[in-house]
């Protein structure tokens, strides 16, 4: 398993809460030197708020714990690739790294522009793309049967 599977999986395990709270199942984790410094899922209709995504929460938690705005030597793992305001909140915030599982093709921010991110980002996509892939579908699937 590489590093950033690993920290994948645990991107993945704040899904799974989301989900467990009839949240959309999508999770974050930053890691600054190998350690993870804050976790989050998405909180959208717990907190009744359309900003409390995921990467937000995880974001606030992360420079909470720096005690500074800047993220530059930490990596954002989230299940899901980011949506418009999610890119641009990891540019104001100088995430040095994004790496995402499964491409969002109706709300991804590749969609608008790819450079939402900072210039100095790096990205990397697809890891566990189909596990957390299949998370969202089977999260929607179930959605639809039950008559959303």
């Amino acid at each position: 398993m590489t590093e950033d599977e690993k920290y994948m999986r645990e991107a993945l395990r704040e899904a799974l809460l989301a989900a467990g709270k009839d949240e959309v199942p999508v999770g974050a984790v930053v890691v600054h030197g190998r350690r993870i410094i804050a976790r989050a899922h998405n909180l959208t209709e717990t907190l009744s708020d359309a900003t409390a995504h995921a990467e937000m929460q995880a974001l606030t938690a992360a420079m909470s714990f720096i005690g500074g705005k800047y993220l530059v030597d930490c990596t954002l793992y989230v299940t899901l690739e980011p949506c418009p305001m999610c890119a641009g909140a990891c540019h104001w915030a100088q995430v040095g790294r994004l790496v995402y599982g499964a491409a969002d093709p109706k709300r991804g921010y590749s969609l608008i522009r790819q450079n939402l991110l900072h210039p100095k980002a790096v990205v990397a996509q697809g890891v566990l793309a189909d596990e957390c892939g299949t998370l969202m579908s089977d999260f929607f699937r179930k959605k639809r049967e039950k008559g959303w």
